[in-house]
Parts: structure tokens; sequence; C-alpha cells
């Protein structure tokens, strides 16, 4: 039976990334940091994105892959470089290896009901500060 051989995921709505967004834009102006801020799917692909007024040209590309990783390995991009500090060849390997792996904070797993159904990726501050207002849209998840 065909059926049987077809994988069916749970992926966010485009409705829940822009939700996800609105709110972390909201987290940054508080903080006063200009972001970018994306969402993407399951699969890794952008669902909706944001520039802050103000936000780094290349805050692109870093929110974006961000978003990749968390949704691609299903943990929050801080946890990579702990991941990997002690593993020598995976150390050397990974961070230039696997493209678009990015290995500091900022980007996190959507996960609802156990199931990772995306990734969020904010870039335009110290990471630290990327990663407090990822979670700030995440809260949008319990609302």
């Amino acid at each position: 039976m065909a059926s049987a051989q077809v994988r069916q995921r749970p992926a966010l709505t485009n409705e829940l990334a822009r939700r996800l967004v609105d709110a972390a834009t909201s987290a940054a102006e508080e903080l006063g940091q200009p972001s970018t801020i994306a969402v993407v799917d399951e699969s890794g692909h952008l669902n909706a994105l944001a520039r802050m007024d103000g936000a780094a040209l290349l805050t692109i590309d870093i929110a974006q892959d961000k978003a990749y990783t968390a949704a691609g390995f299903g943990m929050p991009t801080d946890q990579w470089h702990d991941f990997i500090k002690d593993d020598q060849p995976l150390a050397m390997g990974a961070p230039t290896g696997i493209r678009r792996l990015i290995i500091f904070g900022g980007g996190l797993p959507i996960a609802v009901d156990g199931a990772v159904v995306g990734g969020i990726g904010v870039s335009g501050g110290h990471w630290s500060d990327d990663i407090k207002i990822a979670k700030a849209a995440l809260a949008v998840l319990e609302s």
C-alpha cells in the first residue's frame, strides 16, 4: 500500500509563523535591538521573515541559518558549541563543513506536542540577547 510508504509530519502554519515574528519583533523593540527574525518550517524552508529598520544586512542570512540549524537538528543553536568542543574532528569539520550550521545562540526549535514543526532564528545583537528575543516569541505557543 503506497500510503504506508509516505511520511506525514506536522508543520507550522504561516499564521503561526507570522505571530512568532510579530512577538519577536516586539521583544526586540523592547530591548532596543534592531533585528532580523526568521521562521522556517520543519524542513528548513523559510515561512516568515522580518528585518527591522536598522538591522544590519548580514542579519538576514544569519537569522535564517539559525532557524534552519534549530529546525534541522531539533536543538537550540547555542548548544552546538558544547556539543562539538571536546570532539576535535567534529569541532574542526562541523562549522566549516556543514553548510548553514550556526554554533552560537539565537536559533530555537519550534515544538508543538513534542514534534519539531520549525525553527526560529534571531540576529541583531549579542547571541545572548538574540536568545531572549527568540524565547519571548515562543511564548506565543503557550497562549
